[in-house]
């Protein structure tokens, strides 16, 4: 049976991951940077606005897309139809499972070892993945020329897979591999193929094992896995100090990447969140820089947001529900 260690008291220092209270403590600044990743994690969002009637709502989006540049910014909660589950929704991950912060991936060899295991299983569950009704009617929507981009807080490729051109993953996507010692990057089918070389068996001792498989990519397996699990070096350097293309907690956003998102934001005439509270920063800021410029912000999500009390429109709504009002 797969045992889920119990979070930490929000603002204390995280010590499940063996090594990574020393290392982090000994240096002031990764400590302060970690413990605003908890901080982030640990982020309640509660109601701040009363929702806009649903028939309101659904007409002022659908005059957003006829006036088209619509900027749509999705989160996990387009993906759920996918089977992939969300962090903060009724069934959320976060209520059995905290995430790694960079400062854990990148200073502890064995949270690393953890890590590895357990996406090692759950990565398959995540490549297994087909976009669901949401993801395509987005692309219908991108393909009749109402959308002027979209970013995708998801690491999961399910709206490229579906058809959308014009996606900007803001925290990165799974698919690829980097090495932090040399900066040399693998595909993900790589590696896993390495990985599985080096562990004969493993994936068959688990067969009968239900796992719960989170947004992250990662699944719940017991230490005695974790223990036995080998992983591979990289192919230019040889370290094993390898991880996703993906923005951790406490890992900042790239500053290429954040330029292109603000050149998408000043194209766009509207902003359209799907399936996010817009609980991090690096999404949230998004819908403050359209506030600021007054621009209509117009959020359809079945929780509550941070941008609720800024929204134009604010539909609680399942998202695939909603695209297929907008879009008959």
């Amino acid at each position: 049976m797969n045992q889920t260690q119990p979070r930490p008291a929000p603002n204390t220092l995280d010590t499940r991951f063996a090594g990574a209270s020393a290392s982090i403590t000994a240096h002031a600044d990764i400590a302060a940077t970690h413990a605003a990743a908890l901080r982030s994690i640990d982020r309640v969002v509660a109601e701040t606005a009363h929702p806009t009637d649903p028939q309101v709502a659904a007409d002022g989006v659908r005059q957003l897309l006829r006036d088209g540049q619509v900027l749509a910014l999705t989160g996990a909660g387009i993906s759920t139809g996918s089977g992939i589950p969300d962090y903060r929704g009724p069934a959320g991950s976060l209520r059995n499972h905290r995430p790694m912060t960079y400062q854990e991936f990148r200073f502890d060899e064995v949270a690393r070892q953890r890590y590895w295991a357990r996406s090692f299983v759950g990565w398959r569950q995540m490549n297994r993945a087909r976009p669901n009704t949401a993801h395509y009617l987005l692309a219908d929507l991108e393909a009749q020329g109402r959308l002027a981009g979209l970013i995708t807080q998801n690491v999961d490729g399910l709206h490229a897979a579906a058809g959308s051109r014009n996606v900007l993953p803001l925290h990165g996507d799974l698919s690829r591999i980097e090495c932090l010692d040399c900066g040399a990057d693998e595909g993900r089918i790589s590696l896993d193929a390495r990985i599985e070389a080096a562990n004969p068996g493993y994936l068959e001792r688990l067969a009968s094992t239900t796992l719960q498989v989170n947004p992250d990519g990662d699944a719940d397996i017991d230490a005695g896995f974790i223990q036995d699990f080998q992983m591979v070096g990289c192919l230019a350097c040889g370290s094993t100090k390898l991880k996703p293309a993906v923005v951790y907690f406490g890992e900042p956003v790239p500053p290429a990447r954040k330029q292109a998102v603000k050149e998408l934001g000043d194209r766009a005439r509207s902003l359209l969140v799907l399936g996010s509270s817009l609980a991090v920063m690096s999404s949230y800021k998004i819908a403050l820089d359209f506030a600021r410029a007054g621009k209509p912000i117009a959020v359809i999500n079945q929780g509550p947001g941070r941008a609720d009390a800024r929204a134009t429109y604010l539909w609680r709504a399942d998202v695939t529900d909603a695209l297929f009002v907008l879009t008959r």
